[in-house]
């Protein structure tokens, strides 16, 4: 369903044991905002819900609500450096997203 490129897990992992999460799963969320409709959440949660799915790819443990489940199949987060850089989440599902690419439509 989700995939965490080897170079994303690598940042997240990097990212955990700096807040001190290092046992947490990461939640990936889609919510409504942005000019385009939805946005995408990720953040660090102890444990999953009771409906959540849970996940794993390369080492990184997802926990994801049902209704965000619908529109995150086959997604990929990637991790880039440089000035544009930082988690990158190509989503097949996608009809349109803004110009800057923050939120989309699906």
């Amino acid at each position: 369903m989700i995939t965490v490129t080897p170079r994303a897990a690598q940042e997240i992992q990097t990212i955990q044991k700096e807040e001190g999460k290092g046992e947490s799963g990461l939640r990936m969320m889609v919510v409504g905002g942005g000019c385009s409709g939805f946005q995408y959440q990720m953040g660090f949660d102890e444990a999953p819900q009771r409906d959540d799915k849970v996940l794993e790819s390369n080492g990184i443990k997802l926990f994801v609500d049902p209704q965000s489940a619908a529109y995150l199949q086959g997604v990929e987060i990637d991790f880039e450096e440089g000035f544009n850089g930082g988690f990158k989440i190509s989503n097949p599902n996608v009809k349109s997203s803004c110009g800057c690419g923050s939120s989309f439509n699906a």
